[in-house]
Formats: C-alpha cells, sequence, structure tokens
C-alpha cells in the first residue's frame, strides 16, 4: 500500500485517485458497495466515485484487496485514560473509588492529573481514534478525577491536538450542577452548586466561541452537561438555550444506569427523559448516550422530539445492560449512532458486540445485522450532528475515509466484505485514514507521535492514577484492597 508522495499529516497536492477491491459508495442517501472501483478526492472533497475516473490525476493509489470506506462517527469518544475498565470486575462502585466519599468533599477535591497530563491525554486518544477508523469524533472524560469540570484551557490543547493530527472534532468542556457523595455503604446523594454549573456552562459557550470553525471546519462546538442527575433543571434550560444560538449539539448521558434512574426519580418523580421532556429539554439537538434503562413511554420521547441515542454496546454488555432494543429505537424512527466510550475505541469491535447483543435481546438476525451496525456508525452519526457531507462517500462529501485491509490475516476470508469486517476482524485491520483529504494515520502512524512511547507513557499516567485511589474510595482501604489482582501472586 504504498501512497507514493504523500507526507503523513499532509493533504496532497491536486488530485489523489483511491483504488480497492471494496468501496463503500452512496446512492440515493444509501450504502452501496462498488467492486473493482475508484473514487477521487481533491483537497478535502470527494470529486468522483465510480468504476474508473477517465480525467487527470496527481496520483493514482491501489489499496488492493480492501475496504474503502467513510470514516466512522464516534458520538462518544473517551478522550482520557479509560479507568471505566477498573469497574468491570471490581464491584460495587462505592466501595471502589467509582463516587466520591464524604470524607474526600471535606478535605477538598482535586485535579488528578497536571494540565501537561490533561493535554497528553488528549492527544493521545485522538491517535488511538485514527488508528481504528474514526474520523469524527465528540469527546469525553470522566469527571471523576476532576476537581469539578474541565476547564477551557485543557480544550484548547485539545483543539490543537485536533488540528495537529488531523481529526474531526466537537468540542465543549464538560460541566455539571453537582455529583454523587458516598456518605456510607450503598449510601450515594446529590449534592448541587448550581453556580459552579451555570459558570462551567459560560466557559463552555466562550470556548465554542472562540474555536468554533477552526481548520476550516474541522473543530465545531459542542455543549456538554455531564450527567442527567448531575445538572439543574437551570442548568439545562440554559444549556439549550446557547445550544440554539450557537447552533451546536448538545450531549447529555441519560437513561444508562441503575443509579441515576433512582436519583432522578427521588429528585423530580421521573425518569430522565421524561423529566427533560418536561422542561422544555428533549429536541433534536440531542445526543444521549447508552438509553440502556430507558423505558417505553421513555424512547416515545426521544421519536417524538428527534433525539439521537449514541449506541454504546460493548461498555453496555460489559456490565450486563444492553439497548432495549436496537431494531425497536430503529423502526420506531428514532436515529441511532454509536460510540466506543472505552479504549481502545475499537469501532469494529463496537459494532461486532452490537449485533451479538442485539441478538441476546430478542433483534431477528434479520432485523439488526453487520450493515445495521455499519449505517449507525456512519450515516446515524452523520445525522445526529446534522451534516449531509458526513458518513458517505458521495461527490461533495467531505474526505473522510478509512481503508480496511482485507486481506490482513487477522481478519475472516470476505464474502461480503461489511460482514467480514464487521464479525470477523477488529479494528487493528484499519491500514489508512484520510480527514478532509489529509492523510492523517498509516500503518499505525500518525503525525508528530510515536506511539510505543506514548503508550508508555500512558501507563506511567495511569499508575499514578491507581495509586492515589485510596484517597478518594470510601473508609480508605489500600489499593490493593481495591483492586486484588485475578489470581493471587505466586509465592517465592
Amino acid at each position: 500500500m504504498h501512497l507514493q508522495d504523500i507526507q503523513l499529516g499532509k493533504r496532497p497536492e491536486g488530485r489523489t485517485a483511491l483504488r480497492a477491491r471494496w468501496i463503500v459508495a452512496s446512492q440515493d442517501g444509501h450504502h452501496r458497495l462498488l467492486r473493482d472501483g475508484e473514487i477521487v478526492i481533491e483537497g478535502g472533497t470527494v470529486l468522483y466515485v465510480g468504476p474508473g475516473f477517465e480525467g487527470e490525476v496527481a496520483r493514482r493509489i491501489d489499496f488492493g484487496e480492501a475496504l474503502v470506506s467513510p470514516g466512522f462517527i464516534d458520538l462518544d469518544a473517551l478522550s482520557d485514560l479509560d479507568t471505566t475498565l477498573l469497574g468491570v470486575d471490581n464491584q460495587p462502585a462505592w466501595a471502589k473509588g467509582r463516587v466520591w466519599p464524604r470524607s474526600y468533599v471535606t478535605r477538598g477535591p482535586y485535579e488528578m492529573y497536571s494540565p501537561e497530563e490533561l493535554a497528553f491525554q488528549k492527544r493521545f486518544a485522538f491517535a488511538q481514534l485514527l488508528m481504528n477508523g474514526i474520523t469524527t469524533a465528540l469527546p469525553i472524560a470522566s469527571l471523576f478525577y476532576r476537581e469539578w469540570a474541565e476547564t477551557r484551557a485543557e480544550f484548547d490543547a485539545a483543539a490543537q491536538a485536533a488540528l495537529d493530527l488531523g481529526l474531526r472534532v466537537y468540542l465543549g468542556p464538560a460541566y455539571r450542577s453537582g455529583g454523587m457523595v458516598c456518605e456510607g455503604p450503598d449510601d450515594l446523594r446529590p449534592e448541587f452548586d448550581e453556580a459552579r454549573g451555570l459558570q462551567g456552562l459560560a466557559d463552555a459557550t466562550g470556548y465554542i466561541r472562540r474555536w468554533n470553525g477552526a481548520g476550516g471546519g474541522l473543530v465545531r462546538g459542542l455543549l456538554a452537561p455531564d450527567r442527567v442527575e448531575t445538572c439543574t433543571e437551570a442548568l439545562l434550560r440554559a444549556t439549550m438555550a446557547e445550544a440554539e444560538e450557537l447552533d451546536v449539539p448538545v450531549r447529555l448521558h441519560c437513561a444508562q444506569g441503575l443509579m441515576e434512574r433512582d436519583t432522578v426519580q427521588a429528585l423530580h418523580g421521573a425518569t430522565a427523559p421524561q423529566w427533560l421532556a418536561r422542561i422544555g429539554a428533549l429536541n433534536a439537538r440531542l445526543i444521549a448516550p447508552h438509553a440502556t434503562v430507558a423505558t417505553p413511554e421513555d424512547l416515545a420521547l426521544y421519536r417524538d422530539h428527534g433525539v439521537s441515542i449514541a449506541h454504546c454496546p460493548l461498555v453496555a454488555a460489559r456490565s450486563g445492560a444492553a439497548l432495549h432494543s436496537f431494531a425497536a429505537c430503529r423502526d420506531t424512527g428514532i436515529n441511532i449512532g454509536m460510540g466506543t466510550d472505552t479504549a481502545p475505541p475499537d469501532m469494529v469491535l463496537n459494532m461486532a458486540v452490537g449485533v451479538m447483543v442485539a441478538r441476546l435481546v430478542g433483534d431477528r438476525p434479520e432485523a439488526v445485522d453487520s450493515a445495521a451496525m455499519f449505517n449507525a456508525a456512519t450515516l446515524g452519526g452523520a445525522r445526529a450532528l446534522g451534516r449531509s457531507d458526513l458518513g458517505r462517500i458521495a461527490i461533495g462529501a467531505r474526505a473522510d475515509i478509512a481503508v480496511f485491509d482485507l486481506a490482513d490475516p487477522m481478519i475472516a476470508p470476505t464474502v461480503d466484505p461489511i460482514q467480514s469486517l464487521v464479525l470477523g476482524a477488529t479494528g487493528r485491520v484499519t491500514r489508512t485514514v484520510f480527514v478532509d483529504g489529509r492523510l492523517s494515520m498509516h500503518e499505525g502512524q500518525v503525525a508528530g507521535m510515536d506511539m510505543r512511547e506514548a503508550r508508555a507513557q500512558a501507563q506511567k499516567q495511569f499508575d499514578g492514577l491507581v495509586a492515589r485511589y485510596p484517597e478518594r474510595t470510601f473508609s480508605h482501604p489500600p489499593v490493593e484492597e481495591i483492586f486484588p489482582p485475578s489470581f493471587p501472586l505466586l509465592e517465592p
């Protein structure tokens, strides 16, 4: 797969033709498979899709036995070090540092990472997204490890990282009005500071006004109130008003877990979607990750108000949760996009788990298949963002393209390239990624980063975080008790 004169991290001069055994082309708004086809990109735009381009080009690249695809759109893309892995086998959350204990709140929460570490994490996460064929991302990070919320300064660094690496992003620092506090075993109570939440919204809107449209549109704004149970009515009403003014999407984690369900019920006498509808916070700008505890009435509200679900089946399945159901939501008219919400951000594996989980909850194989998940990871994400120029390879669309190696020894033999990719591979078969016509990733390399060195740095930061878990865990047990080894250590 020789890319001739294209420099990593740069947009090539002139027209570039890409050939492959298979291309996911677009026709009448739907994906179609093109065999032995060619696409031509010029600048940041797709100029041609078809069997063979007869005009002049600066270069032709033949990827051979490969699938040229629209890049994936990740509506819930992790942008810090993945601490959710720590909670999969280590339960309950209140005893494992996943909820602030009263003692930690009393002493005063603090930042667990330095500004430099936060900037590195965004850059490292963005590179991982590109390595997995993700070309558009809505980053998310945990606020458990923050003094309160995300800051404009760290998102300045995030925007710069996206521009440096060549990743399309929707950015805005997360904010909240409150959080859960552990008073004792299984005793979790919400506490609020509404003024602090509104200041966070003001900071986020200021950030968006500064960065929205940077890099020729590569960076756009996103309002990201943290989780529904950490927000007040005033904060959410103000968020939706600002979103309308700024013309940006809003992402709010909602209907995603039992703690949230019980807390919102106690505070507002309703489920989260019902409460949001009551206060006028459900609309087509809203992207709601998970929906795994959504009731049929909740899902009807999503449908009626044009809310998009960010489906994250891998993360949900780790905790025994699932969307009920993918087919039911889709068939009733709810738009579904995909989010990875973990590291590595393997969208291919995420789609495979999505197929499996859908069938486990009763969706028929003919109703939810590889194509359905692929549509969600591309077209569904584009619809959630109101972007007809993303998620498809069509004349006039942005040149956001991922190339998957169908000859890789780790992929199943190909009968149908979409089925073989989704059900017989992982994101590791991603070979090349263009974003807005720029070569952003090739053969595991991104511009300006040594990924092996970066991985070592990530491990060092993660080790430092884990070492401080006793400070923020109820009753302050030692790390060995919070996270015991899977098997006893071998005695000398």
